[in-house]
């Protein structure tokens, strides 16, 4: 099989028409054209994706192996080319998280003190509403001034559609804020153009605050406050299904990985038992 970027540009087409967000197209199109890269002219053919996957498990952990090659095995779909694609790495489900990369209750109102003082408000309120509400930082264009107005904000992300209710205090914070930012109307978080502000620069904001906050960078970024949200909720809640559906997940599978307690706390767990004698 000869790819082209010709061909690659057809399949990101594609994807658009069958509604894959724009993240999404550009993660396969970063995967199939490094697999182009690869080939250096060569036509693909199954020994060759094989060498491609050895190549990718001795420079990449396995869940990065897995999602280049989904993109590729897509990318075969489209062209047809069934016998092309691979199987994936199997990994064994991991049953509590790594306490290095899971960011606290503590750390997070660390990280609010520092914009704060700061006076960064713009960033101290943007983190709360992440927090409290548990929306993905691609779906913040979405809290707007009417949907603060409603109580409640419709998430159309992905093809699908949600209803985020928003906690009475938070609106009423956002409503003060978006007055002394002399917003009128439309997304309550933006730049000085009025444009909704981008992952990259929220990314980059967090970031700036870990020194000061004294948190590890490795803990600090936008996901990873969706992630205390869920873990907060399921600890009160414990209900996985509803928590599945506030998250938007489709897979009750995903949302586990979301509400896994750190390997401190079911090492605790664990000698609360009372199963040793000595």
């Amino acid at each position: 099989m000869k790819i082209t970027k010709g061909l690659i540009n057809d399949f990101v087409i594609y994807l658009r028409e069958e509604e894959k967000s724009k993240a999404t197209a550009e993660k396969y199109l970063r995967d199939v054209t490094a697999f182009l890269l690869w080939l250096d002219g060569e036509e693909a053919d199954k020994s060759k994706v094989l060498s491609y996957k050895d190549y990718l498990i001795e420079k990449y952990a396995p869940a990065s192996v897995n999602s280049v090659l989904s993109s590729l095995n897509s990318f075969f779909d489209y062209c047809n080319r069934y016998e092309l694609k691979v199987k994936t790495l199997k990994i064994q489900r991991r049953i509590f998280s790594d306490s290095k990369k899971e960011l606290t209750k503590e750390e997070y109102g660390k990280l609010l003190v520092a914009a704060k003082s700061r006076e960064n408000m713009k960033l101290y309120y943007l983190m709360q509403t992440i927090c409290s509400t548990g929306i993905r930082v691609s779906e913040l264009r979405f809290i707007t001034l009417e949907a603060l107005k409603e109580g409640k904000a419709e998430i159309k992300n992905k093809g699908k559609l949600r209803v985020i209710l928003l906690p009475a205090e938070l609106c009423k914070i956002l409503k003060k804020y978006s007055e002394r930012q002399k917003i009128t109307s439309g997304p309550v978080f933006v730049t000085r153009n009025r444009k909704p502000l981008d992952r990259s620069t929220i990314w980059k904001m967090m970031k700036s605050l870990c020194e000061d906050a004294g948190v590890s960078p490795e803990k600090v970024f936008p996901h990873n406050l969706r992630h205390l949200f869920a873990r907060t909720y399921y600890s009160l809640q414990k209900d996985i299904v509803r928590l599945a559906d506030i998250l938007g997940h489709s897979n009750v599978n995903t949302t586990r990985i979301y509400t896994m307690e750190t390997g401190d706390i079911h090492l605790r767990n664990i000698q609360k038992l009372g199963l040793l004698h000595t």
